[in-house]
């Protein structure tokens, strides 16, 4: 299976040299994605308010790759204040409630002070019929 790569649009991964996602063998890396709205290049001062968005932008991404929601199989968190993490679980809950990924938590500085929370995912495409 070729590689194929993903973008968002955000003007980081350009800069930077990445891609938002990228699909291998049946495998779907997301990269760490932050609250950004990458429409209008703003994020929210919230910490839920960044978890939403992040988990739009990733659904996104997953959806580009023929993956959805519930394919994710790993995700790790990372935020740079332990504190906000508990508020954000109803929001985790909702959007891989029925995936129960294999899942971290990380305290660590994030890019940018407006970052609060950074995300990655790892999802398993389906097979379809006739594969194993």
């Amino acid at each position: 299976m070729a590689r194929q790569h993903i973008s968002s649009g955000s003007r980081f991964e350009a800069e930077i040299g990445y891609s938002r996602a990228v699909v291998q063998d049946g495998w779907v890396f997301v990269s760490g994605t932050t609250g950004y709205d990458y429409a209008t290049m703003t994020i929210a001062p919230d910490v839920v308010a960044q978890c939403e968005q992040a988990f739009r932008n990733m659904d996104a991404a997953l959806r580009q790759a023929g993956a959805g929601m519930d394919d994710i199989v790993r995700a790790t968190f990372i935020l740079p204040d332990r504190a906000d993490w508990p508020p954000c679980w109803p929001v985790v809950k909702r959007w891989l409630g029925g995936a129960r990924p294999a899942a971290t938590m990380l305290v660590a500085g994030l890019q940018s002070e407006a970052m609060r929370i950074e995300i990655e995912v790892t999802a398993r495409l389906r097979a379809t019929e006739g594969e194993s």
